[in-house]
């Protein structure tokens, strides 16, 4: 062994995890910093009140190791959404069941296919099991899905995020519909976004048996600092994710909390209401400016900055990006794609925070007025 002593031998480390790199989430500032966070698609409101009494008759219990699998939860997912108790599992995030699914149908021998661009920790997750990995480009920066391209692909396993993300466009039930029907492999439809879009892929559960879809309580349940989500699927399919599975992978506290937010659906409802409002309300402000949006099915808003002079691309997205962090304001920027480098993405937040943010906006166009 001739490395340094202080650092760790590299060659101990698996072949994936040498050429692995790791996923870079969203910017998180620390709770002392005073900042406007448009950048992680969190729900500004609180959870339900109820979820604070849940939490606290669970502590009392900590001394006592959680149900195995969730099932009181699980019952309550079932029955929100009229499937069976054994089509469901849940895990520590949405991320735990993608995670599950790349650990059950994907190896050095078996590949996984996405769309380009989405959400990164796709690639993250093929990368670590050693599985190649096939990008389904955009034509062009509408992001209508590529169905021939999809269909074809010869992954085993296959993320398809609806509403998409970045851009926050829904598919419809239709053209999933066909992907589900002609894919000759585990098709994994990513519905972190789903609750803010009018359909959902839930009917093609009852088709496919090589459908999963995954869902998260981060978004329109406000539970981020959670973490808890669920997939659904054909019993089959669903017992293959639970071998796959750890053990107590949900605590006991996270277990009360998603089922009390789960069945307090009057809040659910009243919040997700504000933010599609919220939505609504800076879209047409964003349209009377001329800028281009994705029209948008999630929390957030996918949009093409124009400066003072009506100009815009990469350098100008950029700018407003860098601008707005100065000034407290986080919203996500994507330089890594062309289809995505113009544009930024911004998280629905509080009505006052919106109003400031259109404020620092206007005040970002007329110092490149001055200039």
């Amino acid at each position: 062994m001739t490395e340094d002593k202080e650092s760790f031998p590299q060659n101990f480390l698996s072949d994936p995890l040498r050429q692995h790199k790791p996923y870079i989430p969203g910017e998180q500032p620390s709770s002392a910093e005073r900042t406007i966070k448009l950048n992680t698609n969190e729900n500004p409101y609180p959870p339900s009140p109820s979820a604070g009494d849940k939490a606290a008759e669970e502590i009392k219990k900590l001394n006592l190791y959680p149900n195995p699998k969730s099932n009181q939860l699980r019952k309550v997912i079932a029955s929100l959404h009229q499937i069976s108790m054994e089509q469901v599992i849940v895990g520590n995030g949405s991320d735990d069941l993608l995670n599950l699914c790349v650990r059950a149908f994907a190896d050095s021998n078996r590949s996984v296919g996405m769309l380009d661009p989405s959400y990164s920790l796709y690639e993250v997750l093929a990368s670590i099991q050693g599985a190649q990995l096939i990008r389904i480009p955009f034509a062009s920066d509408d992001f209508e899905l590529p169905l021939k391209k999809v269909t074809n692909c010869s992954a085993n396993l296959f993320f398809l995020t609806s509403p998409h993300a970045p851009s926050g466009r829904a598919y419809q039930l239709e053209l999933l519909d066909s992907v589900a029907g002609n894919f000759n492999g585990v098709l994994v439809i990513d519905e972190a976004y789903a609750d803010f879009a009018q359909q959902n892929a839930i009917p093609l559960l009852a088709k496919y048996p090589n459908v999963i879809i995954t869902r998260t309580l981060s978004k329109s349940y406000s539970l981020a600092g959670l973490r808890v989500g669920y997939a659904m699927g054909n019993p089959s399919v669903i017992q293959v994710l639970d071998r796959a599975r750890e053990v107590y992978n949900l605590d006991r506290i996270a277990q009360a909390i998603a089922q009390a937010a789960l069945e307090d659906q009057k809040y659910f409802k009243e919040t997700k209401q504000k933010i599609i409002e919220s939505r609504i309300w800076i879209s047409d402000i964003f349209a009377e400016w001329g800028w281009r949006m994705i029209p948008s099915a999630t929390n957030f808003i996918f949009c093409k900055p124009l400066d003072h002079s009506g100009t815009g691309g990469a350098q100008i997205a950029n700018s407003l990006y860098s601008f707005l962090s100065t000034q407290g304001i986080l919203v996500r920027y994507f330089p890594q794609n062309k289809l995505t480098e113009s544009y930024i993405r911004i998280s629905i937040g509080m009505p006052e925070e919106m109003s400031m943010l259109v404020s620092k906006i206007k005040e970002w166009q007329h110092q490149g007025q001055l200039k």
